[in-house]
């Protein structure tokens, strides 16, 4: 299972379409996907007559272009530019109605991002920047400290946590609680910011969390497949290359078994790579209008 395969949830992008709606004179002309990678968020955005997806990487937007070009119906709604979300030099002043981020914008620079996206929104225009962070059983929460402990934690030969980059990484973890508001950077730019947790009570300290919406049943093997697009993962192989060698597996494999032998003693009998379980991702959403 790739990355790109987790379900972005359509309540998500109906909960931003009714938030744009509200605007006065709300309009739906021209979306805008930043850091949009294959562009599985960028094609949600079905009620804008013109949408682009932007990102950086030339790899992705190939990507992206190659899967719009396999439908059987090109409508020409939708676009892929190669542009860091900083700098929108194609879009105009004033000229969109909806600006997204879907996993992206814990590496965005903040203070340049809010002067640009000050300039393209137009007047009532939306903007919405979601992550999520680590994943969790939903029914077996006893396994969450093992999975802090693997994704998050400080041992170099036992946790990926030391391997990810930052520090666009911790920002994804304090589920953007860093990132500062569009007023403090663009002063009178932005209306209604809003910061959304749909966190359940995975994290009691955020204010007003709402249900878990990001949620997905796999097969274990699937499962183990995900652990294995981890950026932090491939970095850990190289420090270690040995790693491969222990006769448990490699340190993925090894956390994988852990889990699956935690919730083998919780429901008492063996799970099989083929047995599903259900797993959920907590969600952070930065919400914002043009003034």
């Amino acid at each position: 299972m790739r990355l790109s395969d987790l379900p972005i949830p359509r309540s998500l992008f109906d909960f931003i379409f009714r938030y744009h709606e509200r605007n006065k004179g709300a309009r739906w002309d021209r979306a805008v996907d930043l850091g949009c990678g294959t562009g599985q968020a960028t094609v949600e955005l079905t009620p804008f007559k013109r949408v682009t997806g932007v990102d950086p990487s030339s790899n992705m937007i190939e990507v992206a272009q190659g899967t719009l070009e396999k439908e059987p119906v090109s409508t020409g709604q939708y676009e892929y530019v190669q542009a860091s979300a900083e700098s929108l030099p194609f879009l105009e002043d004033s000229s969109v109605d909806l600006v997204i981020a879907a996993q992206a914008g814990h590496w965005f620079d903040w203070n340049k991002m809010w002067p640009e996206l000050a300039r393209v929104l137009r007047k009532n225009g939306s903007a919405a920047f979601w992550i999520y962070s680590e994943f969790r059983f939903t029914h077996y929460p006893s396994l969450t400290q093992q999975i802090n402990a693997y994704g998050q934690g400080i041992d170099t030969l036992h946790s990926v946590g030391p391997y990810w980059q930052q520090p666009g990484r911790s920002i994804l973890e304090n589920h953007l609680v860093e990132v500062p508001e569009g007023n403090e950077v663009v002063p009178g730019a932005f209306s209604d910011f809003e910061r959304v947790f749909f966190t359940g009570d995975h994290y009691p300290s955020l204010p007003s969390p709402r249900s878990v919406i990001m949620r997905k049943k796999m097969m274990w093997d699937d499962l183990l497949s995900y652990l294995n697009t981890w950026s932090a993962l491939h970095t850990f192989r190289q420090h270690n290359p040995t790693d491969a060698e222990n006769p448990r597996g490699d340190v993925a494999v090894r956390f994988w078994k852990d889990l699956k032998e935690g919730v083998e003693r919780e429901v008492g009998r063996p799970v099989e790579g083929h047995d599903e379980v259900d797993i959920e991702w907590p969600l952070a959403m930065i919400m914002v209008k043009k003034a």
